[in-house]
């Protein structure tokens, strides 16, 4: 039986530092991001995933973002190794987490670099965003852990956005949607769909036809709910002003050894 869990963390007290790259720097309310959090969390557990929380990494601004810190195919972990030094630290508890699940490690090694938010999986084929967090070497070393195993990866040129899943994500029919003007390559993907709204680029399947997704893309939410779909949305303005989409806030763990 597939797996359906969710790794989670808990966002630093330091939330306010995370870094910002691509936007201007707004004011963070912790208060409010910390009950964000706990509403994505039970939107999760809702919609039949059980949330694995690794241990918190308070002197992390960005601990949070815990997508950026694994790639996962099948019961196979890659633990990344951030473009952004700041970063690195992050990796330690989910490495233990991922562990108690019985995962199999493996880890990007220097001078790769790789963010988990640069890689798209659509069935077998990883797309991998190339930009300013994941460096050829990174590329090349993801490519050793995942081909064997019968992954395809494709290598994705970004310079519009942070990661290349913050411009693109897919339906459940492999359809790659994002919006527009941030999406470098369109024609890389065989079949893509132009969104109305930057955050309706960023789904996460909850199975079944659900789609998690901000609050702040109504218009999108309209358009997937056009196509069949049923979008459950989440209000993540104050991750939002990090750079940060729904899909950042998790891991999902579909192909464990159950």
């Amino acid at each position: 039986m597939p797996s359906r869990k969710a790794l989670i963390r808990r966002p630093s007290p330091r939330l306010s530092e995370g870094l910002v790259t691509h936007i201007e720097r707004t004011p963070v309310d912790y208060a409010l991001a910390l009950e964000q959090w706990g509403r994505y969390a039970e939107a999760l557990r809702k919609h039949g995933w059980e949330t694995v929380e690794a241990e918190p990494a308070e002197d992390c601004p960005d601990g949070v973002f815990v997508e950026d810190t694994v790639v996962m195919f099948r019961n196979v972990a890659l633990i990344a190794r951030s473009g952004a030094e700041s970063r690195r630290e992050e990796t330690a508890a989910v490495e233990q987490a991922l562990g108690v699940l019985g995962c199999s490690l493996n880890w990007v090694w220097e001078p790769g670099t790789l963010d988990g938010g640069d890689v798209l999986k659509i069935g077998d084929t990883l797309y991998v965003g190339r930009g300013g967090r994941t460096n050829a070497a990174g590329i090349q070393q993801l490519r050793a852990v995942f081909e064997p195993l019968g992954a395809r990866v494709v290598a994705v040129p970004i310079a519009k956005v942070l990661h290349l899943k913050s411009a693109v994500t897919a339906l459940p029919d492999g359809t790659v949607i994002g919006y527009e003007p941030l999406v470098d390559a369109p024609s890389i993907f065989p079949r893509f769909l132009p969104v109305p709204e930057e955050a309706g680029a960023h789904v996460v399947l909850l199975g079944g036809g659900k789609l998690l997704m901000a609050s702040s893309a109504p218009k999108s939410a309209e358009l997937f709910a056009d196509l069949g779909y049923e979008p459950v949305l989440v209000d993540i303005s104050e991750y939002e002003k990090l750079e940060g989409c729904v899909t950042c806030l998790s891991v999902r763990l579909r192909e464990l050894y159950t």
